[in-house]
């Protein structure tokens, strides 16, 4: 009894250290004073001002673009690349997924260089230098989202499929995907998340005038943070939750489709 009390009382002081700095935030963003210890009193002026910024604004919509975005095509790329790789041989199999490790491992702004000297010989650095920057680091996370999710189907079924007539095609959006589909989504939510997080890649590939919250939080810090970052912290820490809660409740209710009627 004391033991599982005690487990509780840990469990929550990790909780609250993992998310105190957040709630510190979103208090923040509801204070009138610009002041960090001084509470005078409660205002939405930070979020109005927010609304009223275009470079705020512009920032946003150009980081959410980039992560939907690129996203959506390293999604496509790495369920492509997930699908050759489980094919391959053993020995094969596992060369590739060292390599695809290496991006995960290796430090951001080694890859920020060596995407900017890239860039710089072959492209003009600016919203399509980021672009590719970005999908080119999303990529790992797919295929190592939707590896685990073809190791768990049964690829007879797929085979069957093609030995009673079906298309390649056919087979594999009637058989394949419908069992990859939450592989692909966690691939692609990781993929959103971790372009909406990325600054080091992004400040080496991104040209002049092109910006994202990231460098642009970066250089508000020279002069001071702004209470608009705040308010604009705390609603893409919402944006972030309720969509979390959208996948976990509609994996909760494909899994209960999924269950066997008990008859």
């Amino acid at each position: 009894m004391i033991r599982r009390a005690l487990g509780k009382i840990y469990l929550g002081i990790v909780v609250l250290f993992m998310y105190a700095p957040i709630i510190v935030l979103i208090v923040l963003s509801f204070n009138s004073s610009k002041s960090r210890v001084v509470w005078g009193g409660f205002t939405l002026k930070w979020y109005r001002t927010l609304f009223e910024s275009d470079a705020i604004i512009s920032a946003f919509g150009t980081t959410l673009t980039l992560a939907f975005l690129s996203a959506a095509i390293a999604s496509v790329i790495g369920l492509a690349a997930s699908l050759g790789i489980y094919t391959m041989r053993k020995r094969n199999y596992r060369i590739m997924l060292f390599f695809t490790n290496i991006p995960l491992v290796n430090a951001d702004i080694v890859t920020g260089i060596a995407l900017m000297l890239w860039f710089v010989r072959f492209l003009e650095l600016g919203i399509t230098s980021v672009l590719i920057a970005h999908i080119t680091f999303n990529i790992p996370y797919v295929i190592l989202c939707i590896l685990p999710k073809l190791e768990t189907i049964d690829i007879r079924q797929f085979e069957a499929a093609r030995d009673l007539g079906a298309t390649g095609l056919h087979a594999f959006t009637r058989i394949l995907l419908p069992d990859l589909v939450p592989g692909i989504m966690a691939g692609f939510f990781m993929a959103v998340t971790m372009s909406m997080d990325d600054f080091v890649i992004t400040y080496f590939t991104k040209g002049p005038g092109v910006n994202t919250l990231s460098t642009l939080i970066y250089g508000e810090i020279r002069k001071g943070i702004k209470p608009e970052m705040y308010a604009l912290s705390s609603i893409l820490f919402l944006i972030v939750l309720i969509t979390l809660l959208i996948v976990y409740i509609s994996g909760r209710t494909n899994n209960n489709k999924s269950e066997p009627a008990d008859y």
